[in-house]
């Protein structure tokens, strides 16, 4: 069973896959994967820079710096660490088996340009977990269904409906492992 979770950029997306691990985790569940953390500075809402979370350990990574449109990876307007994004495909590679797999965020880096953590699509493919949390972008998403062809429910964060997602998320993704064997 997989959840896509998707919405514009700000919704909270990141935030509510911090919340559903943690839930998780205290309900004695599995949980492994990525998060993609923002870094603020000064504690203001734009992001200069990003993290990458292993969800089993906790443990956090240089990801990406803000950069000009042109001076970053793929134009995207951020500088990709190299050793961020190796230490993600680390994390991808060895998160499975467990009880949730949790891949925030196949972005354009992965889904336009065929690079950053693309080994999250062999990871979803085996499908060797029982139930995953998947963040990726709406303008994204027919790219990611047609790689995958996978069944998935799809689930669209705003600000008004965010605090509603938690509670039936993280229910679906516990009883499906709590059910069923990985498969």
């Amino acid at each position: 069973m997989m959840v896509v979770l998707t919405g514009a950029s700000g919704s909270g997306k990141t935030t509510l896959c911090q919340r559903v691990v943690a839930a998780l985790k205290a309900r004695g569940r599995d949980v492994a994967g990525v998060l993609t953390l923002p870094r603020c500075a000064n504690g203001r809402a734009a992001k200069i820079g990003m993290e990458v979370e292993d969800a089993r350990t906790g443990e956090r990574f240089a990801l990406a710096e803000r950069a000009a449109v042109g001076a970053g990876t793929a134009n995207l307007g951020w500088k990709f660490d190299a050793a961020g994004l190796a230490r993600g495909v680390q994390i991808l590679c060895a998160a499975t088996p467990c009880d949730v797999l949790i891949v925030d965020e196949l972005g354009p880096l992965e889904l336009l340009r065929n690079e950053g953590w693309m080994v999250a699509l062999d990871v979803l493919r085996a499908e060797n977990y029982r139930a995953a949390l998947v963040v990726v972008r709406p303008s994204l998403l027919e790219n990611f269904r047609a790689r995958l062809e996978s069944d998935m429910q799809v689930l669209t964060i705003t600000p008004i409906n965010r605090e509603g997602l938690f509670k039936p998320i993280v229910e679906m993704l516990e009883a499906r492992t709590s059910a069923h064997p990985y498969e």
